[in-house]
């Protein structure tokens, strides 16, 4: 079964956050900021929707912790989404995370 974990990874300590180029040239590749002129857009914070599997709520819950145990995130949300989607709050939410709580099953 697969879950799906979102949130945020917020800019460094001390700095001002993200810098993407934007260019339909290159649309959908990775290109190294010092080798395109395109237009550079800036956000805060970035966030993130990532796949998580697991055969239940319990290891989708521990695998989604190791994940966050590696990003500077302090909370997050574990969607179960059927459908697959990358949109943003899709799917069901079962369960949501603060760091130095841990994890709060949602009402169902």
């Amino acid at each position: 079964m697969s879950y799906y974990l979102e949130y945020i990874v917020p800019a460094e300590q001390g700095e001002s956050g993200y810098d993407f180029p934007v260019s339909e040239e290159h649309r959908g590749y990775t290109i190294p900021l010092n080798e395109t002129d395109a237009e550079m857009v800036h956000v805060g914070q970035l966030p993130v929707r990532s796949e998580v599997y697991g055969a239940g709520l319990d290891e989708a819950m521990a695998a989604a912790e190791e994940i966050l145990g590696n990003s500077k995130a302090s909370r997050a949300e574990l969607y179960d989404d059927p459908d697959d989607s990358l949109q943003r709050g899709s799917g069901t939410l079962v369960a949501s995370y603060t760091a130095g709580t841990g994890w709060q099953e949602a009402a169902r």
